[in-house]
């Protein structure tokens, strides 16, 4: 017996959505770097997200970036993915690298530019509905640098106007999820900031429309778990993107800055039942390994969200609950920081062995050779980055 047998059916249902642009180059403003045996085409990224499915059992679906991986055939996309055993997850529409997008794209005061922008959603739309997608990802870097530059309020407006449109197009099975960022590239306001701003416009749009909350897209010291459990209880948190920060929106793997930040997340996420398929909470990553290796990085990324998960499922509910209402401030802390600090390692290993999974999926993966071979076969043509 392990710590983890008590808490196996619920950590079962764990899924974690990877992101295709994870595996390509990436790097900082100042540099993108390349390195070896990085995908060329999508079918290589989805390749590349496959065999971390195939070392961890926790990540079956890879999500899009249109225009980054736009194709001719999407239906045949959806059967590559399914013949390496993966799902087509969450499509990310862009309209932060056009020119016309220089001062808004949704917010713009052209016309001609907000519909351009709203055709793109479209266009993902589209794709959504031959891949079987069921999320429309929108996080707009739409905002102004100065005091002055435009009118904040005619810009929701505009903001809600277009996000109408676009929300009056999805299918039945469809959903609208809206990221915000409280600044970062418009560093006066942005045009989506916060959770309320993405909740207000949500709310309005109807029961379709869902917050999506980066973990990186906060001001320091941003209590992020308390946002998840209001989301959660309003029935409004449609998404996740795990990543980590010491300062800003770094995109480092998730849990490698502050492990304890996770754990606190994911004890919001059990307790709101966010596990469970049927409450439709979508968890990614969101992340950008500059200087890592792709494919290890996401390994470590879901086995970092893996352990938090098993410590928040360890967390004596019930006697919680006791000490919360008998007001036993240090009983209950005491019990969250049991759980916090419980070796979970071991059990997941023996988790992943009856599992026919390997044991120490990192150890897998460099014994495996699947490095070397794509670090030779994709040679040639144009690696997949920043804008491809």
């Amino acid at each position: 017996m392990t710590v983890i047998d008590d808490i196996a059916t619920e950590l079962d249902q764990l899924a974690i959505e990877v992101p295709s642009w994870a595996y390509g180059n990436s790097g900082t403003r100042f540099k993108v770097f390349a390195t070896p045996g990085t995908p060329r085409t999508v079918h290589e990224k989805i390749a590349d997200a496959a065999t971390v499915h195939e070392l961890t059992g926790l990540a079956p679906s890879v999500a899009l970036h249109i225009p980054w991986d736009r194709v001719d055939d999407y239906g045949a996309l959806a059967s590559y993915a399914a013949d390496h055993g993966m799902k087509l997850g969450t499509v990310n529409s862009n309209t932060f690298q056009d020119d016309d997008y220089k001062f808004g794209s949704l917010t713009h005061s052209d016309a001609m530019v907000r519909n351009k922008a709203i055709d793109h959603m479209y266009e993902c739309i589209d794709i959504m509905g031959v891949t079987g997608s069921r999320d429309l990802k929108i996080w707009l870097a739409d905002g102004t640098n100065y005091p002055g530059q435009g009118d904040m309020r005619s810009r929701q407006d505009r903001l809600q106007d277009s996000l109408r449109k676009v929300y009056d197009r999805l299918g039945e099975n469809q959903r609208l999820v809206l990221e915000y960022k409280f600044f970062e590239p418009a560093f006066y306001h942005t045009d989506v900031p916060d959770w309320g701003t993405s909740y207000a416009h949500c709310l309005q749009l109807g029961e379709k429309a869902l917050v999506c909350l980066d973990t990186g897209h906060h001001a320091p010291g941003t209590n992020i778990e308390f946002i998840v459990a209001q989301l959660i209880r309003l029935g409004k948190l449609g998404s996740f993107d795990f990543n980590s920060r010491f300062y800003a929106d770094d995109d480092l793997i998730v849990g490698s800055a502050d492990p304890f930040q996770l754990f606190r997340i994911m004890a919001e996420v059990v307790r709101g039942g966010g596990l469970d398929p049927a409450n439709g909470i979508a968890l990614m990553l969101d992340q950008c390994h500059n200087l890592e290796e792709k494919i290890p990085g996401q390994i470590r990324s879901v086995l970092n969200v893996q352990e938090m998960t098993a410590r928040a499922l360890l967390i004596d509910r019930p006697a919680l609950t006791a000490a919360q209402e008998s007001g036993d401030v240090l009983g209950a802390n005491a019990l969250v920081m049991d759980a916090f600090y419980t070796d979970v390692r071991p059990g997941l290993a023996a988790w992943r062995e009856a599992k026919g999974l390997p044991a120490d999926p990192m150890d897998a993966y460099r014994a495996s050779g699947y490095q070397d071979r794509i670090n030779t076969e994709r040679q040639g043509g144009r690696q997949a980055g920043w804008g491809a």
